[in-house]
């Protein structure tokens, strides 16, 4: 990996993380007879993005990067009739912009300069403005943008690679930080929550987590490594899984379960499938070198997979 392509990608890092063949429903409130009316909000772990999670299928592209082997449009065709998807996921979203700001898409990242050749894109509305009362399903995968993960990740990134795989200069940064950004992240989700019901009293929610991205023994990964996590110290992957990511997950959690929401849990089933792992859920910075693909610590194919596979039990009531 040559210095210019590793600072590429560390660069980049930022436009995607702070950035998700079934033609996505357009119905209206009405949907189909019979079928389950379901919303899918979320961000890029729900909209799919990377090339490793299939083509983006709408035309013109919005920019949000749904893409075919993303969790829902998965879920869409396994549950065929029994549900009527109208899909308004969207890379790099914050909570803010899944229940009360506009937000202008970026795309997804392709070769060579990380930038979407059909940018820029116009703005897409709140996501929550596709729900109404006759909305039967809502999921949603929200969370990591409001906390800062793309931030947190290339920074750490950075910082590993002036300390060479010594210490902790990641969590030294961050740790005082995290606890007003949690807190930040609980407030919004109550908000969004709240927002919701108030427009769907009657929808069946189902709150999404993230998945398993670091795994139990950080020695495990590779320092330096661009297909794993590069150049963030193996301290800082420890703190990062323990500090940042299981809390982050415990604060969807708890506030999903305040609002009588249904909490679809990714990460247990994820053990052993981390990204630094062989059968990995999730890809690290790229996805592959040659070709180039770039993947900025998102779910692959098999990640939405085993995503898909807990939505639906989770909608089917299993």
């Amino acid at each position: 990996m040559s210095r210019t392509l590793s600072r590429l990608a560390v660069a980049a890092t930022t436009v995607v993380l702070a950035a998700g063949l079934a033609v996505p429903s357009t119905a209206g409130a009405e949907g189909r007879a019979g079928a389950l009316r379901w919303v899918a909000l979320g961000d890029s772990y729900t909209a799919g993005v990377i090339q490793a999670t299939g083509d983006v299928f709408e035309t013109p592209p919005d920019g949000c990067g749904r893409t075919t082997q993303s969790y829902p449009e998965i879920a869409r065709r396994d549950l065929g009739a029994k549900v009527d998807l109208r899909n308004v996921s969207c890379g790099a979203a914050t909570i803010d912009s899944v229940y009360r700001e506009q937000q202008t898409p970026l795309g997804r990242p392709l070769p060579p300069d990380a930038v979407d050749p059909n940018a820029p894109f116009k703005p897409v509305p709140p996501q929550l403005d596709a729900v109404g009362p006759k909305t039967d399903l809502v999921t949603i995968g929200i969370g990591g943008n409001t906390l800062g993960f793309a931030e947190i990740v290339q920074r750490c990134v950075e910082l590993g690679e002036k300390t060479k795989n010594t210490g902790t200069p990641c969590k030294d940064e961050f740790s005082a930080s995290l606890s007003t950004r949690l807190e930040t992240v609980r407030q919004e989700y109550d908000k969004m929550l709240t927002a919701l019901h108030s427009k769907a009293a009657s929808a069946k929610v189902i709150t999404v987590g993230y998945p398993r991205i670091i795994p139990n023994d950080a020695s495990t990964c590779r320092f330096g490594n661009i297909e794993q996590l590069h150049t963030i110290t193996t301290g800082d992957l420890d703190w990062a899984r323990t500090a940042v990511l299981e809390p982050l997950n415990a604060v969807i959690q708890k506030v999903s379960a305040a609002h009588g929401a249904t909490y679809v849990d990714q990460y247990t089933s994820g053990a052993g499938h981390s990204v630094c792992d062989s059968d990995h859920w999730v890809d690290g910075v790229v996805s592959s070198i040659v070709p180039l693909q770039f993947a900025f610590v998102h779910p692959n194919a098999k990640g939405q997979a085993n995503a898909a596979r807990l939505v639906e039990n989770a909608i089917l009531g299993h």
